[in-house]
C-alpha cells in the first residue's frame, strides 16, 4: 500500500508542476542520486546502531 500511496503523491506533485510550469528542481539524474542516498541512509541506520551497541558490550 505504501508504494501506491508513495506513486500517487509523486503523480500528485508532478501534475502540481507541470500545471504552474514550474521545472523540477532537481535534474532527474541528481534527483536518483539523492534517493539512492536516503535508501543507503535508510539502510545504514539500523546497522550502525547494532554496531555500536555491540561495540559497546
Amino acid at each position: 500500500m505504501s508504494y501506491v500511496i508513495s506513486l500517487a503523491i509523486g503523480i500528485a506533485v508532478g501534475l502540481l508542476y507541470g500545471l504552474l510550469d514550474f521545472r523540477s528542481p532537481a535534474p532527474p539524474l541528481v534527483a536518483l542520486v539523492g534517493l539512492l542516498g536516503m535508501q543507503a541512509g535508510e539502510w545504514l541506520w539500523p546497522v550502525g546502531k547494532q554496531f555500536l551497541s555491540n561495540l559497546a558490550s
